[in-house]
């Protein structure tokens, strides 16, 4: 693959309260190329190769194009990465600072190995942690040192196959293609206060949202997810990310809102300026071959029952049914 045609797209932020823009920013994509791999909860890789013509642009021009848009139709910042191939665009899409932004990479050698040489080798996108401790007790630390290392080294530190896989990696080699329509193996909800919320009660009611329309999503698609993922940003643009395994896969909003009030109470916020709360439902599976735990409880057995009637209630009149602790007094 030659040429600069890999975009790799993140969103950032939303003007607009209680916006979730992810499905936004995929139907941008969409209306540039149909070569689009979601990559949930935030980001998508887009291959624009066969766009370049028809706008008449380059893929850097293409890049404006999209964040323009986002802007425009969904209130949606974003980082964006141009270059070659997804390694290089996921690394061009992370500036200092970690702000919105088109960062691109040019398609020739002495300035791909310019742009990775002093990036951390854990930077690169399928080099784990437990790989790039292997590499940092020999003093490997950066791509630049993994490139110059001789191939022999690698493969003592690391194994054959995988010291030819990261060396190529830290010389910008990824021949991974963006492939449309690969199915979700997470699913997210965002969702952003009006102003920077201090009250806890305000954001556990925020949650229990989240966890309602993720549960109602997963049902609808016929999954289960096996892990939650709390992800809660400050009014200084820092976040916190905690994650937790589930006792048995599920789909079932009371499980997923206890486990998100769960996260929320281990964080021990005080005082904290928060400026968003996200869920992020991973390791998605078939809800026919998850299996359940069986129990005499016959309330939350009820309770699963009655969730498909629901949400087929919630499909045809949206905001008539949802958890009774969301209705204000």
């Amino acid at each position: 693959m030659t040429g600069r045609h890999v975009l790799y797209v993140r969103y950032l932020t939303t003007d607009r309260p209680g916006h979730a823009p992810y499905d936004g920013l995929l139907d941008v994509l969409h209306g540039i190329t149909p070569v689009v791999q979601a990559l949930p909860p935030d980001a998508a890789l887009a291959d624009v190769r066969g766009a370049l013509r028809y706008f008449g642009l380059d893929a850097v021009r293409l890049a404006r194009l999209v964040r323009v848009r986002g802007l425009a139709l969904h209130g949606t910042d974003c980082a964006i990465g141009v270059a070659p191939n997804p390694l290089l665009a996921r690394l061009a899409a992370a500036p200092p600072g970690g702000g919105p932004g088109i960062g691109a990479v040019p398609d020739d050698p002495d300035a791909i190995a310019a742009f990775l040489a002093d990036r951390p080798a854990a930077d690169l996108h399928g080099v784990g942690p437990a790989t790039a401790r292997a590499l940092a007790a020999y003093g490997i630390h950066t791509a630049g040192l993994v490139a110059a290392a001789p191939p022999l080294t690698l493969q003592r530190i690391l194994g054959a196959s995988t010291a030819r896989r990261v060396q190529a990696l830290a010389r910008g080699t990824d021949p991974t293609p963006v492939v449309p329509g690969t199915p979700a193996r997470s699913t997210a909800a965002e969702h952003r206060f009006g102003h920077d919320e201090l009250d806890p009660a305000v954001r556990r009611r925020a949650l229990l949202t989240l966890a309602d329309r993720l549960g109602h999503r997963l049902r609808g698609t016929g999954q289960t997810t096996r892990a939650l993922t709390l992800t809660v940003r400050y009014a200084d643009r820092t976040a916190t990310t905690r994650r937790r395994t589930l006792p048995e896969p599920t789909a079932h909003t009371p499980a997923l809102a206890g486990t998100a009030y769960a996260l929320h109470d281990a964080l021990g916020l005080q005082r904290a300026r928060v400026r968003t709360v996200a869920l992020r439902a991973e390791d998605l599976t078939d809800a026919r071959s998850s299996g359940r735990q069986l129990t005499f409880d016959r309330q939350t057995e009820s309770a699963r029952r009655i969730e498909p009637v629901l949400d087929r209630i919630a499909a045809r009149w949206p905001g008539s049914v949802g958890p009774a602790a969301l209705v204000r007094p």
